[in-house]
């Protein structure tokens, strides 16, 4: 293998890696997001358990009627 054929290799190699790191930081971000949005929906949820209970609605865990 000649010097220009390793070069050309490691250039390949090189685009190959950059391209794996955008995808990498495209998932990330993606993922980031994702956390937010999850994070948002759990501290709704929370503040609705949180004014469900001093409202008195009673326990959330009450079993049905039809038992």
């Amino acid at each position: 293998m000649n010097q220009e054929d390793r070069l050309v290799d490691i250039e390949i190699k090189l685009a190959q890696q950059e391209d794996l790191v955008d995808n990498l930081n495209k998932t990330i971000y993606q993922q980031s997001r994702r956390i937010d949005q999850l994070e948002a929906m759990i501290e709704k949820l929370a503040e609705r358990v949180r004014t469900l209970q001093e409202s008195g609605q009673g326990p959330l865990n009450e079993r049905p009627p039809h038992y």
